[in-house]
């Protein structure tokens, strides 16, 4: 064994005493951090020492002077935005992919990486429900997700139109006129900024976020020309759908491109019971979700489908004389995402689905959207709790009357640290919201937040 080898060994087998500790920790430890990061700022800053310390000594030292600032999300009493945890297959093909450090962009070069993502996008195509030879791109998260699906809309539009968006950029091109939602969530408006689209006209959406197809009808009637409408599978607030085969309809109608976010609310396509929340879905032309949500794989990972994969291709690809290019495959990875390089994020994706399978996913995702309906039972058994969404997926919007008294209960939780529940505004209200999207999530947490929250309500009461 070689001098490299023993430092390997000995740092790797530092990471996994640590990373036990630290995953046998979550049941038991308060899931705020107990230091903020100006409290760290000197141990992991200063000047640049002149002599390195060797590999075990620095993994030591970075997990033990971390620990104080790092946050439970992992654990099953972390309800706070939509962040899942990670599965014990996921998490420890990511360590395989690292260890590996293959540039997973192009086929001829990392075959293998290559042909284990493939796997993962035809099964979740197939999970999914949408339409079987789409291409799957796997990016950093949901925002690069929806800006590429975007990105191959807007590609198509103006090519359709005319339009050589290769050659002459968007100045002087046929304005894409782009529709969302009342209350799509911000990174669609940030991916239509990133693209130079410019701000989205708004549709109106009902009490649950849903937006209605007749307004999207009259919207894109105002006007002419290139259309891209942006959808929803699970709203952030209420965890609401859009009524997809209505509004699709509507927007194929005028010509429409069509695109959704789901960056969590796409997976209930994978359980039965669930399924009927995304009916119609499949009739759009690209997708958008993030495997770190629902699926639990490490971050970062999110993942983009496109049914028109020359347009994908046309708008991420390139072709340049030092690459070498599979000629029997089905195109080259990099074609189907914003970066050249990138480390293989569908590998965990693939570990995650193989070790679910078809049955362990529909379970995985019906245990969330029921552990959303148990907690918000419990809530709406508390004196003085409004639940304020129909709970139908993982999401649980409360108000404890007035907002004076919802920022001052969202506060005690968080400072209790049992649980960590995030504050929001919904319906010009203040709210505290519940995120179901941890696979650690069981009864006994259930239990934990609801008596964090008649805690917290009972010590701002001041009974």
């Amino acid at each position: 064994m070689s001098r490299g080898d023993e430092d390997y060994a000995r740092a790797m087998a530092a990471a996994v005493r640590h990373s036990t500790a630290w995953l046998q920790s979550l049941p038991e430890r308060r899931v705020g951090p107990s230091a903020a990061a100006h409290d760290l700022t000197d141990a992991f800053g200063g000047l640049l020492p002149r002599q390195g310390m060797p590999a075990e000594d620095v993994v030591d030292f970075l997990a033990r002077t971390a620990e104080p600032g790092l946050m439970a999300m992992p654990s099953g009493r972390f309800f706070g935005w939509v962040i899942g945890g990670t599965l014990p297959a996921a998490l420890a093909s990511d360590w395989l992919v690292s260890a590996w450090d293959q540039n997973a962009g192009l086929r001829y070069a990392t075959p293998a990486m290559a042909a284990i993502e493939e796997g993962a996008g035809n099964w979740l195509l197939d999970l999914l429900g949408l339409p079987a030879g789409s291409d799957v791109g796997f990016v950093t998260g949901a925002t690069m997700a929806n800006f590429t699906g975007l990105a191959a809309g807007r590609w198509r539009l103006l090519t359709d139109a005319g339009w050589d968006l290769d050659r002459d950029g968007l100045s002087g091109a046929p304005r894409i006129r782009c529709f969302v939602g009342r209350e799509r969530h911000d990174t669609v408006d940030l991916g239509l900024r990133y693209l130079g689209l410019g701000r989205p006209a708004v549709v109106d959406a009902d009490g649950q976020g849903r937006l209605i197809p007749s307004a999207l009808d009259a919207a894109l009637r105002e006007g002419a020309g290139p259309a891209l409408v942006c959808l929803q599978a699970g709203n952030l607030h209420s965890g609401a759908f859009d009524p997809f085969a209505d509004a699709i309809a509507v927007a194929k109608k005028h010509g429409a491109w069509v695109h959704i976010d789901g960056a969590f609310g796409l997976w209930a396509a994978a359980a039965p019971e669930l399924r009927h929340l995304t009916s119609g879905c499949e009739d759009a032309d690209s997708w958008a979700t993030d495997a770190h949500k629902t699926l639990n794989v490490p971050y970062d990972c999110g993942v983009a489908i496109v049914r028109d994969a020359s347009a994908l291709r046309s708008a991420m690809g390139l072709h340049t004389s030092y690459l070498v290019h599979d000629a029997e495959g089905p195109g080259d990875p990099f074609e189907r995402v914003p970066e050249l390089s990138r480390r293989a994020r569908g590998v965990p994706v693939w570990a995650a689905l193989k070790s679910l399978g078809r049955d362990g996913v529909a379970a995985q995702v019906r245990g969330l959207a029921a552990a959303a309906s148990d907690i918000a039972a419990g809530l709406a058994g508390l004196d003085g709790v409004e639940v304020l969404n129909d709970v139908d997926y993982t999401q649980v919007c409360v108000a404890f009357g007035d907002d004076d008294t919802t920022r001052a209960v969202t506060a005690r939780i968080i400072e209790d640290g049992r649980v960590w529940m995030s504050g929001s505004r919904w319906r010009d209200r203040d709210i505290l919201r519940v995120s179901v999207s941890n696979w650690h999530t069981a009864g006994e947490d259930v239990g934990t937040a609801v008596d964090a929250v008649r805690s917290a309500l009972a010590a701002v009461r001041g009974t």
